[in-house]
């Protein structure tokens, strides 16, 4: 929050903007002698209508600084330290008029203004203020040094370092300059690269070996993108510094490596899984980012809704059974068990997990991690964690028979059992559990409910707009996906949009804030299967091919179907669903 005071009277121009509730706390807390700054925070208003607020106040324009595409050259005219000082961000310059737009969190800051004002005269412009947030100003002032630029730095040392060698050439000074490479230069390096993927979101890092040069891709919302290509001659030096990050075996090249390490980057602690793979001239390293202050999702957040988010809580409150969540690797199958282990995680039950390798870190909640190389297996660990008095288990993963037979065993002795299995719809679950040797019998005993899903990018709300003229083809494929589903199975908006074949569809046109993909954030397409009796008996009757029959009887939505629902509800774009539910 800003700094400076307000005098009370800001709350008129608020009063517009924010709840009666919200005001009634504002006015208690002022009575209390809070500054109204404090009190505007304590009552849960925005920043961005606080921003306004001050900006009606002072007699200057609002603006989303974030939706603003400022160039390095810009950011420039004002020096970083005084930027973070004062929390300015200069965001566009006007060369005819001499016209320096600056974004300020703090308009009342009369130093603030001082100090920008000597720096105008001294340079020959003349600001103009504009009232910004103070995450955007954190957000904007990050793109002051960009990874291109920091890495441009680093490969300047290294460049002159090989310069100087180049004029010597002995051993002793070739061995010099190795570990020069191998430590500061490439250490910032490093640091930079990890830095710039958690800041965008990423959630892996990819650093590949090709002939010419060693690439740099970070995957955003599923989607692999090159930000890098650096020298080739630093490519080993890049992989040896990790390896020394992970207190892995530097000189061993020839055999997979996999390290973890903890890091803090802009106050976060970070979990990095890294992968070292030898290829045939280099190693290849992949980092899986693990935020581990990410704040967990609900299941109405990760994608969760209706009839399908009534089956699912119904089935967590369950005392006994199994749980399967199945999907390939990427599909958010984690993240769910996650979201469903915290709402179990209470104080009066014992929960264990088995996990290879463990993603996040939950409170209360008493987590193993699997270990093959020294024998301890999900099998082996599943009958440790039986004598251990649990009353929910969660299995990262049913790879074989014997952690299948285990795990039903489990489940039918009392425990509440939540695993993943590696198959493409949620039907598909029951025939893979037959193939493990599990009796019908005892999988009709034991699994409650079966989850499939798919993640999807999600349209940016910044710069989402509706699609003109959409082709009849596109219309006519959705209502298609659509029309063979029950009413009552679909909520109430999109049901008579179904009816009526009146829909509007939506597309992110591209921003700063998405990078101008038009997607910001994922969710996911679900399909939900739940035991009944339809379902047992076709089961014990070994009537597979029925399965699918019940699934569209009982009214459940398949994920492509759960897919255009959210199509529909301007959450995500067609052409998403198509390419993850594409078989």
């Amino acid at each position: 929050m800003a700094n400076f005071k307000f005098d009370e009277n800001l709350l008129e121009f608020l009063q517009d903007q924010i709840s009666a509730e919200q005001m009634d706390i504002i006015q208690k807390e002022l009575s209390e002698g809070k500054s109204i700054e404090e009190a505007i925070e304590t009552a849960g208003v925005s920043e961005e209508v606080l921003a306004k607020a001050k900006g009606k106040f002072f007699d200057l324009p609002y603006i989303d600084i974030l939706s603003v595409s400022i160039e390095s050259k810009v950011l420039n005219f004002i020096p970083r330290d005084i930027a973070m000082s004062y929390q300015v961000v200069p965001f566009a310059f006007d060369e005819k008029t001499k016209v320096l737009k600056v974004g300020i969190v703090d308009p009342g800051n009369f130093k603030a203004i001082e100090a920008i004002e000597f720096l105008a005269r001294k340079n020959n412009y003349r600001p103009e203020y504009y009232v910004i947030t103070k995450s955007g100003f954190n957000q904007a002032l990050k793109r002051v040094v960009t990874l291109g630029k920091e890495v441009e730095e680093v490969l300047d040392l290294v460049e002159k370092k090989r310069q100087e060698e180049a004029a010597d050439q002995s051993d002793d000074n070739k061995a010099d300059f190795e570990e020069v490479i191998k430590s500061a230069p490439v250490s910032k390096m490093v640091a930079s690269i990890l830095k710039h993927a958690v800041q965008g979101g990423a959630s892996d890092i990819h650093i590949e070996p090709t002939e010419n040069y060693s690439k740099v891709r970070y995957r955003v919302d599923g989607i692999l993108h090159t930000s890098l290509k650096l020298p080739k001659h630093l490519h080993n030096s890049i992989v040896t510094r990790l390896k020394v990050m992970s207190n892995l075996k530097i000189d061993e090249t020839r055999i997979p490596q996999d390290g973890r390490i903890r890091v803090d980057i802009d106050n976060r602690k970070v979990d990095l899984r890294i992968s070292f793979l030898p290829l045939f001239n280099a190693e290849k390293v992949v980092i899986r980012i693990l935020d581990v202050s990410n704040k967990k999702l609900s299941l109405p957040e990760l994608g969760f809704w209706g009839r399908g988010l009534d089956i699912l809580q119904e089935n967590i409150n369950k005392a006994h059974g199994m749980m399967l969540v199945t999907g390939p690797t990427g599909s958010g199958k984690s993240t769910t068990l996650y979201s469903i282990l915290n709402i179990l995680n209470q104080e009066g039950v014992n929960i264990l997990t088995l996990e290879d390798p463990i993603e996040y870190w939950l409170e209360g909640i008493n987590q193993s991690q699997i270990n093959p190389d020294v024998g301890y297996t999900f099998a082996s660990g599943l009958r440790a964690a039986l004598r251990q008095d649990p009353d929910i288990i969660m299995v990262g993963e049913v790879r074989d028979n014997e952690t299948a037979e285990l795990a039903i065993h489990a489940a039918l002795t009392g425990h509440m059992v939540l695993s993943t299995l590696h198959t493409n719809d949620a039907i598909g679950a029951i025939p893979r559990l037959i193939d493990m040797h599990i009796e019908p019998f005892l999988i009709t005993s034991t699994l409650n409910v079966v989850i499939a899903q798919r993640l999807v990018r999600k349209i940016c709300p910044h710069c989402k707009e509706e699609i003109k003229n959409v082709p009849e083809k596109v219309k006519d494929d959705i209502l298609s996906k659509l029309r063979g589903v029950k009413e009552e199975s679909l909520p109430t908006g999109i049901a008579d949009k179904v009816k009526t074949g009146n829909f509007t569809l939506w597309h992110g046109k591209g921003c700063p804030r998405c990078g101008n993909s038009g997607y910001q954030g994922r969710l996911a397409l679900v399909e939900i299967l739940s035991m009944n009796d339809a379902l047992k008996e076709v089961i014990l009757n070994n009537q597979m091919d029925e399965i699918a029959r019940i699934f569209v009887e009982q009214g459940y939505l398949n994920m492509q179907q759960d897919g255009m629902v959210k199509v529909l509800q301007g959450h995500t774009t067609i052409e998403e669903v198509l390419r993850v539910t594409k078989i």
